[in-house]
């Protein structure tokens, strides 16, 4: 079982402006038309769970970019469409409840978005691997990728990828003890 963050950064560490924007990423030069990686990505979880923040953002990107089912933590009602009925199903519960659950259902294999969710899993010492991509681009100010810890999570650099001249994308593995 291991649960993943695979995700972009501005250099400053903001994975969205203060208004939830990622427009910035369309910035990024790819004249390749790459996903950098992320369908290859993609093809080792099982499920995805992501904050209701970053579900709502998604859903206006006009394209549905999963075909894994995708897990929207939420403690309140949200609305999901019909047409997605199928693909998204709402979860509630602490981190280590949800990845509980997951795991009877027989999803091992996690990719965790969006920043507070992120930093949930983290708080409860639950992410295993980050791909962490840095998009050139100082943004000042926006939801930051990391919060506040009660404690010191250690990561092992495996590698790092340097991807259409703009992007570093680095590796980084949990040091469990």
């Amino acid at each position: 079982m291991t649960n993943y963050v695979y995700i972009a950064t501005s250099l400053d560490g903001f994975i969205a402006t203060i208004q939830g924007d990622l427009d910035w990423l369309n910035e990024i030069p790819n004249p390749e038309n790459s996903d950098f990686g992320f369908s290859e990505f993609m093809q080792s979880i099982d499920a995805i769970v992501m904050g209701r923040k970053t579900f709502e953002k998604v859903l206006t990107f006009g394209v549905w970019p999963y075909d894994k089912p995708v897990f929207v933590l939420s403690s309140g009602k949200i609305s999901i469409p019909k047409d997605f009925d199928s693909k998204v199903k709402t979860i509630t519960g602490t981190p280590i409840k949800i990845v509980e659950q997951l795991n009877v259902l027989g999803h091992e294999n996690l990719y965790i978005d969006g920043g507070v969710t992120i930093q949930g899993f983290l708080e409860e010492d639950l992410i295993d691997e980050m791909i962490i991509t840095r998009v050139p681009i100082l943004l000042g100010d926006g939801i930051p990728l990391f919060g506040k810890l009660t404690k010191r999570l250690y990561f092992h650099h495996k590698k790092t990828e340097f991807l259409s001249d703009n992007l570093v994308k680095s590796y980084y593995v949990r040091i469990r003890e």
